[in-house]
């Protein structure tokens, strides 16, 4: 699948294809992948260790972790961190968070994302032509109203986890007017970043909403992160519901998936 170019910043309101293709079957590749460097989720991680991104393969999550989700390889992420910029670089960390990227200098990294499966409406068999009026709108409203979480493990050595938190906190604080996101040449205007309650994970977490401009409208849309130290791994989330960007609802971080990650990492 050809990769969007504006969803490659995953901090953006931009990512409209890759979203609709990744609710729509597209994920399907690379679940393999997932499967094969996975582990049971019984696995645990000792708080100070430094891991190898093999050995973080073995701890983030894989297909059958999390019921009612399917976990496969991250699409659409940025291939390195210099494909990331931002108009102010103490903002830099929150795009690293929000685009499968570790937020800090990592001795090792990996990433995937868990997309929650939904069980079709009476409206979504039907073909377009037996749609009334106003269906078709709605039944893509519907179909597109699932939670789509980018999950990444980072390991770091000595205080490296401890510092890199810190500077994703400070960020959530000093970035709260926003900034923009450069990748690839694909400007994006977050206009603001608002701290969130965190799900109280780990050691220590810290959540924030950004609401930034939606692409080719005057509207603004919100997503929402979460960024969890455990111990000298840092994970981050990032979920996405293009249903509610469409329609204007509120929805929050997936604790579902933050949940099932914790578990693995305790």
């Amino acid at each position: 699948m050809k990769r969007s170019s504006g969803a490659r910043i995953g901090a953006t309101l931009a990512v409209s294809a890759l979203s609709l293709a990744l609710i729509t079957g597209c994920s399907d590749e690379g679940s393999d992948d997932a499967k094969e460097t996975g582990s049971d989720s019984s696995s645990s991680a000792p708080a100070g260790k430094t891991y190898t991104a093999a050995e973080l393969q073995k701890l983030i999550l894989v297909q059958g972790d999390v019921d009612g989700y399917k976990v496969a390889k991250t699409l659409g992420a940025p291939e390195t961190k210099d494909e990331v910029t931002t108009s102010d670089e103490k903002c830099r960390p929150l795009a690293f968070a929000m685009s499968a990227q570790a937020p800090g200098d990592a001795a090792a990294e990996t990433s995937v994302q868990a997309t929650q499966e939904k069980n079709p409406t009476d409206t979504a068999s039907k073909s377009v032509e037996d749609l009334a009026e106003g269906e078709v709108e709605d039944t893509l409203t519907d179909a597109m109203s699932v939670n789509v979480t980018i999950v990444g493990l980072s390991s770091y050595e000595g205080d490296g986890a401890a510092k890199t938190f810190k500077s994703v906190s400070d960020a959530v604080e000093s970035c709260s007017g926003g900034f923009t996101v450069t990748s690839e040449g694909e400007k994006q205007k977050l206009t603001k970043i608002t701290a969130e309650k965190g799900s109280g994970t780990g050691d220590e977490s810290v959540a924030f909403a950004s609401e930034g401009e939606m692409e080719g409208s005057a509207d603004t849309g919100t997503v929402h992160a979460e960024v969890v130290r455990h111990g000298n791994t840092i994970a981050t989330y990032y979920t996405i519901n293009l249903g509610s960007l469409m329609t204007g609802k509120a929805y929050p971080i997936d604790g579902t998936v933050v949940d099932a990650q914790a578990k693995k990492l305790k």
